[in-house]
């Protein structure tokens, strides 16, 4: 197995449906051995069961926004795996306001809440388990295309994700001295509880299936296992790099054309219309 004698670490499980739960159930079945997080006490009764089905990997609280958690967590996971051999931060947030209205209406304090949770935690997050990190481990993060382009209702997350992508950049840099990989996965609109939060997000899921060169939107299985090939050897001689999982959207200028049943090109989307 791929990942057998692998151990790491994963910040950012919500549910059963979030993405960090799928790339749990790659790792899971190519033999890696995982530590998981949680938020607060409503996010804990959620995270231990997902754990116990995990082989009972360990459970620990990390609020990304927390000193004390912050200073904890290279010691709670140096007790359990000694050192670890993969990262995966799956941490994004901002204030509802800032989702809701427009992106120039966002105020300092939402930018700043979003800046610190969804991009600086990385960073902090990295640093914090310096002394846990083998030589060789595999750090990723989770991006979107939202980043990069302009997505309705992304708003300051958008330009997060931005910081997050050049992060990814400096950060596999610097650690690459020490044979440490760094990527992003940008994967494509998927229902989870953070996509809750992006207004008319069904129009997007239906808009990036009717126009994906796949035709499809992608599941957390498919992301999940990019994330572990990203996290394994095989990708040895890959970092710092934005590894899109999103049935080939980014690659698109507009939407996508076929024939109608009258031989005539029709936009994708007007057709599902």
């Amino acid at each position: 197995m791929l990942m057998k004698g692998k151990k790491g670490l994963i910040v950012g499980l919500a549910n059963d449906k979030s993405i960090a739960y799928g790339i749990a159930q790659a790792l899971h079945a190519q033999g890696a051995q995982m530590a998981f997080t949680y938020l607060n006490d409503a996010l804990q009764k959620r995270v231990e069961p997902i754990a116990k089905g995990f082989d009972n990997s360990p459970v620990y609280k990390l609020d990304v926004s927390d000193e004390s958690d912050m200073e904890a967590i290279a010691a709670k996971v140096a007790e359990d795996f000694g050192q670890i051999d993969f990262l995966v931060h799956s941490v994004a947030f901002a204030p509802k306001e800032a989702l809701t209205e427009g992106f120039m209406k966002t105020s300092k304090s939402a930018f700043q809440i979003a800046m610190d949770v969804s991009v600086y935690s990385f960073i902090d997050l990295t640093n914090r388990l310096e002394r846990v990190l083998a030589p060789g481990a595999s750090i990723i993060t989770l991006s979107y295309l939202g980043g990069p382009k302009y997505i309705p209702n992304y708003n300051v997350m958008g330009v997060a994700k931005a910081a997050l992508e050049s992060s990814v950049r400096y950060m596999a840099v610097e650690l690459g001295a020490k044979g440490q990989r760094v990527n992003a996965i940008s994967a494509g609109p998927i229902k989870t509880l953070a996509a809750s939060g992006i207004g008319d997000f069904k129009q997007i899921l239906n808009w990036n299936e009717a126009n994906a060169p796949l035709r499809k939107n992608v599941t957390i299985e498919e992301v999940g296992n990019s994330a572990m090939y990203l996290l394994s050897d095989l990708s040895s001689g890959v970092s710092g790099e934005i590894h899109y999982v999103d049935a080939g959207y980014n690659i698109m200028g507009m939407a996508a054309v076929q024939k109608n049943a009258e031989g005539k090109s029709v936009f994708v989307w007007d057709e599902r219309e």
